[in-house]
């Protein structure tokens, strides 16, 4: 398919390599480089963190074949929006696009720009004091490269997903073969920590893996849909389970499960061993740059789903309108970006974001929930369907009501606030609908 313009007059210009770049950079942020250490200290040996990433990365899989079934009966800008929208009714999609902006999408990009402030301070050898026009720099930046068409996006985008790649590949090198460590000790058993149960360990690694379903928001700019999505969401799973992985062995073959555990930056300290502090100052380029590749997609796609949210009348109808030359929904992209500086400045994100992350991986469930709703209601002829259709749905879902109800369970508190949070929406749509709907 050519860039046509859809129904919506979106340009169908992201080609199969642009869609699976999206998916790896969706999901590889800066947790890979920091997150491990957490995981170390909550299991008691190599063997144990391995399987873990291993089976998070294929639940996160299955996950990913659901919306490439979800995208190909729907192709269109919105994603999670429109299937809960179709299955559940305007109520469920709108508490969605109502949390998505408050605080997932818009909270987790103000929290990873300011891991990019702080690595790019470090890179630089700037003060503290350069951290907020850092963060207030980088979150400008990256929304205005997507003013222009989604085109110059997807190819500053791909730089990025390709340059982490690059510093994923340079630290497993340097892991396994340069550090001077020993293979022996990857899969062995750290007498010191005895771990703090399965689904303790298992959050931070899940976590680690969201940030799948934004290729979806995406969709109605994806050529061939159909074909690409299913292909895109499968080969940046694969890649991203893959670099996850190795860098995990490459941690532990260098540092060993204690040493693993014992580090707060495990990435910059097997880098210094090999490079000393110029290692370490490269390894900071390259969070940095993943950080900025993270928000850059988190931003584009949020962006949509406002813009189609406008389109229904769920918010402003000026929302919905697209540039007449770029077609891109440009208003959405600035409000959006706009929220996320405000809570970069004020700090607040940090709080929002620990009210409510288990609500990304909630909406996930539900978004996939949806498929059942599709199969027994929509005949739509399509060419990709989920494997193992009722079983591997019926798993990725049970599984993640597990790891909502340990949320809320081991931090009653913040998931508590993020329930209100989400449910502050519904007297918000009903408010809405009585003053801007006929």
């Amino acid at each position: 398919m050519s860039s046509s313009p859809t129904p919506s007059g979106y340009l169908r210009s992201l080609r199969p390599w642009d869609a699976a770049l999206i998916v790896v950079g969706g999901i590889i942020g800066g947790g890979i480089f920091l997150t491990p250490g957490i995981v170390a200290q909550r299991t008691n040996s190599g063997l144990t963190l391995l399987l873990l990433w291993v089976g998070a990365g294929l639940l996160t899989l299955i996950g990913a074949l659901c919306y490439a079934e979800l995208g190909a009966r729907r192709p269109h800008a919105g994603g999670s929006y429109v299937y809960l929208r179709e299955a559940f009714g305007p109520l469920a999609g709108f508490l969605f696009g109502w949390t998505m902006l408050l605080v997932i999408y818009s909270g987790s990009t103000a929290f990873v720009a300011k891991i990019f402030a702080g690595y790019a301070s470090t890179l630089f050898g700037l003060s503290s004091a350069w951290a907020m026009p850092l963060t207030v720099g980088a979150l400008v930046f990256v929304a205005g490269l997507n003013l222009f068409g989604l085109r110059l996006g997807a190819r500053i985008q791909n730089l990025f997903a390709l340059l982490k790649l690059l510093a994923v590949a340079v630290l497993v090198v340097c892991g396994l073969f340069l550090a001077g460590a020993g293979h022996a000790q990857i899969l062995a058993v750290d007498p010191a920590h005895h771990g703090t149960g399965f689904m303790s360990a298992a959050l931070p690694v899940l976590f680690a893996y969201s940030g799948f379903t934004y290729l979806n928001n995406l969709a109605g700019e994806v050529r061939d849909p159909q074909r690409t999505l299913p292909r895109a969401l499968t080969l940046g799973m694969l890649l991203v389970i893959a670099a996850y992985v190795l860098v995990n062995v490459a941690y532990l073959a260098a540092l060993g499960h204690a040493g693993l555990a014992a580090s707060q930056a495990p990435a910059a300290d097997v880098m210094q061993m090999v490079f000393g502090s110029f290692g370490a100052r490269l390894i900071a380029l390259g969070v940095a740059i993943s950080a900025l590749g993270f928000c850059n997609i988190t931003l584009v796609a949020g962006a949509r789903v406002l813009q189609v949210m406008g389109e229904d009348g769920l918010f402003f109808r000026s929302v919905a309108r697209l540039h007449p030359r770029y077609k891109t929904p440009n208003i959405a992209l600035l409000i959006l970006i706009g929220w996320s500086i405000l809570l970069g400045v004020t700090g607040s994100y940090s709080q929002l974001l620990d009210y409510a992350t288990f609500g990304d991986w909630l909406a996930c469930a539900v978004g996939v929930a949806t498929l059942f709703w599709y199969r027994r209601h929509d005949d739509a002829t399509i060419r990709f369907r989920v494997p193992g259709y009722p079983l591997l749905p019926l798993v990725f879902v049970a599984v993640i009501a597990c790891v909502v109800f340990a949320t809320m369970r081991d931090n009653p508190v913040n998931a508590g606030i993020g329930l209100i949070i989400i449910a502050a929406g519904v007297p918000v749509y009903f408010i809405w609908r009585h003053l801007f709907r006929p």
